[in-house]
């Protein structure tokens, strides 16, 4: 199985992408990040889903409790005072670890060969690591984020949410060099929760299907809900799930609307009127330098998702619902 470190926010959505990968991947641990909500209870959150699902061997580090330029900005309108609104639990039996999280990443990509990194939050804790050890760039065997957006944002309308709040941390990681993928928003548009998709849930009948389907019940409460964290899970769990491009991805920083966006570059793909309709085996190339040629961008950094198949997607879901209990 393919070993992962899942750095999150916890977060409706975040508990699923606990969820898949605690059951298809080598979940060798959860780092967990202030984003969605405050750092105690993101925390809280993971040893809550962990439990849920009969994985308490599973260990769960604390990390930065936000950025460190600026204060933290939580999600509380979305996923509720605790974080993860919805179902009735009891408060987890254990505790998290003493470990930070950034030292967890660090020891673990630099000490254990081809491990996976996947961030579903602000990406604090990975630019702090990355900081500490530049190695783990190279050394990690990739990392797969949900953040940015190719061509639109969420939390402000260049931005999206995970990479707003720190900004700055995603400009490193971006920079480092590490094989990276972005799962942004306008992927995971395509994935939405919506009343069917909740009964399917409903009805498989299992503890954790009723858990995901309570979830969603408040997730979805707004009617605009996707599940966004659990699409970059599901990349690597099933490869043939998305299609992607590989393109140059970085931050904006400075600008006053524009703060956090993932400026993407995409001025060598054939586009058409309909963003579904990008033609993502374009033979154009990012360094046709060519008398003539349009494009004059620099080299790709980022494998881009950009289509989802959405009723594999939605399989995997209800595969991962059923086996446990």
């Amino acid at each position: 199985m393919i070993k992962v470190i899942l750095d999150c926010d916890p977060g409706q959505d975040d508990a699923f992408a606990i969820m898949r990968a605690a059951q298809h991947l080598d979940l060798l641990g959860v780092t967990t990040v202030g984003g969605n909500g405050f750092l105690p209870n993101v925390t809280r959150n993971a040893l809550v889903v962990l439990e849920q699902i009969g994985h308490t061997e599973i260990p769960v580090y604390p990390g930065h409790a936000g950025p460190s330029t600026h204060e933290l900005v939580t999600a509380p309108n979305v996923h509720g005072k605790s974080g993860m609104d919805g179902p009735v639990v009891t408060e987890p039996k254990r505790k998290p670890e003493e470990k930070h999280a950034v030292d967890f990443i660090v020891e673990t990509v630099m000490n254990t060969d081809d491990v996976t990194l996947i961030a579903t939050g602000p990406l604090t804790n990975i630019a702090a690591a990355l900081n500490r050890e530049p190695g783990i760039a190279k050394k990690a065997a990739g990392l797969y984020i949900m953040g940015g957006g190719a061509y639109a944002g969420n939390w402000t309308p260049a931005a999206e949410f995970n990479i707003w709040v720190d900004a700055e941390a995603a400009y490193k990681v971006f920079h480092s060099g590490i094989d990276l993928h972005m799962v942004g928003v306008n992927l995971t548009r395509q994935c939405p929760v919506d009343a069917k998709f909740i009964a399917g849930l409903r009805a498989i009948g299992t503890h954790a299907a009723v858990f995901s389907a309570e979830l969603c019940d408040f997730f979805a409460r707004g009617g605009d809900a996707h599940l966004h964290d659990a699409c970059a899970v599901a990349w690597l769990i099933d490869p043939s799930l998305i299609e992607s491009a590989y393109l140059h991805v970085d931050i904006e920083l400075n600008g006053t609307l524009t703060r956090g966006m993932t400026v993407t570059d995409m001025r060598h793909l054939q586009t058409t009127k309909r963003d579904v309709d990008i033609d993502l085996s374009s033979t154009a190339r990012w360094d046709d330098h060519e008398e003539g040629s349009p494009f004059r961008g620099q080299a790709p950094n980022t494998h881009v998702a950009m289509r989802l198949n959405y009723e594999k997607f939605v399989e995997l879901v209800q595969e991962t619902m059923r086996n446990y209990l």
